[in-house]
């Protein structure tokens, strides 16, 4: 992708528009040499500046820490930039008309937000061996204690606790609510109030008050709708709708139905990944990885056929993004050119080989990345 990330620079970018960015190195080698400050320095430039781009970046296993002799298994820039922005990730996929959704009735994206805290994902889990009484117990500050039975174990078992937090949850409420807005689309938000009549009801009622106090009237301005269901009743009226809307979901909901969403539109190669924070930043990048195999072919001086329009579709995200907020017309028009002329390219049925068996068109012809890039670019002049 950083090969990717280049080409689009030097191919879609530069030879039209006066690109003024400032750019942070975000590779694993840098970020090992800086103790990872240069990713905290890239989320606070971008707070700054409202509006970023990511390219995908490694978020290192025990193979990389030997392979670039790093000197920590340093986490996910992904995970460090959302934990600073407390923002909310919204995918959907790019849909273009030759590669039909296996749910026919889809004719628009869905945009699925995750709530990216809490939950399963940072529970206390606990095998039980025989018999035993299970309780939830809060100590307050002065010690005292409030109790609650989970369960009287007869026999061998599992126990999960889990929480999260009202402040996450608001932010969460509030970057949904605030991307709705943006982008004008209808906001759908689901759990299982009916049986978690504390835990998910909490979720339930904050999304509800903050719609209400902050969001009502510009939702109603707008033409769009807020709107709450049961995860199971979503998930029908999802199957069944054409789409079009932003589905924000609890963590592993979100973590399930974005997969199932990617894998129904045809390839991770087609969908985007905003992160959108209560305060607006907003940060853009492909949904998928590093394509790290392909990075090996090419380093051998192959050429390899990797689809560039996740990436693509980053930048032209964040530069119609920065045109809204500096009223830069012409700006927003090429971002939506550029966007036009990828999906034509494919259209016209010159593609990368991931997509040669999703498109359904008599005549496909597969061609490198740089290739693809020239000729969408081709599309501008």
């Amino acid at each position: 992708t950083r090969i990717i990330w280049q080409q689009i620079k030097a191919i879609c970018l530069e030879p039209f528009i006066d690109l003024k960015t400032e750019y942070f190195d975000l590779g694993l080698k840098h970020r090992d040499e800086t103790g990872d400050q240069v990713t905290l320095d890239a989320a606070r430039r971008a707070r700054e500046l409202g509006v970023a781009v990511k390219c995908a970046t490694i978020t290192p296993n025990a193979q990389r820490v030997e392979e670039y002799q790093l000197k920590k298994m340093w986490k996910s820039p992904n995970a460090t930039i959302r934990a600073y922005l407390d923002g909310t990730v919204f995918r959907a996929p790019i849909m273009v008309g030759c590669i039909r959704p296996l749910v026919s009735a889809w004719q628009k994206p869905i945009t699925i937000a995750r709530h990216a805290y809490g939950d399963i994902y940072s529970a206390s889990e606990l095998l039980v061996d025989g018999p035993c009484r299970a309780e939830l117990v809060l100590t307050a500050p002065d010690g005292s204690e409030k109790r609650q039975l989970v369960h009287d174990f007869g026999g061998p078992g599992v126990l999960m606790g889990m929480h999260n937090l009202d402040g996450s949850i608001a932010s969460f409420a509030r970057s949904c609510l605030t991307y709705a807005l943006d982008s004008r689309q209808d906001l759908w938000f689901a759990a299982k109030d009916t049986i978690s009549k504390t835990y998910d009801h909490r979720f339930k009622d904050i999304f509800a008050e903050i719609y209400a106090q902050e969001y009502a009237a510009d939702f109603a301005a707008a033409g769009i709708s807020y709107f709450y269901t049961l995860i199971d009743d979503a998930v029908a009226r999802i199957m069944r709708s054409e789409g079009g809307m932003i589905w924000a979901c609890k963590n592993y909901d979100g973590d399930v139905m974005s997969d199932m969403l990617a894998a129904a539109n045809g390839s991770l190669a087609m969908m985007t990944s905003v992160l959108v924070a209560p305060d607006g930043t907003t940060e853009y990048e492909a949904a998928h990885g590093t394509v790290t195999r392909h990075y090996y072919r090419h380093l051998k001086g192959e050429k390899t056929s990797t689809n560039p329009m996740a990436t693509l579709f980053a930048w032209t995200g964040a530069l119609r993004k920065r045109a809204e907020l500096d009223g830069l017309a012409d700006l927003a028009a090429f971002a939506d050119n550029l966007e036009a002329a990828a999906l034509a390219t494919i259209e016209a049925g010159v593609v990368t080989g991931d997509l040669k068996n999703l498109v359904q068109l008599d005549r496909v012809q597969v061609v490198d990345t740089e290739t693809f890039l020239k000729t969408a670019a081709g599309r501008l002049a």
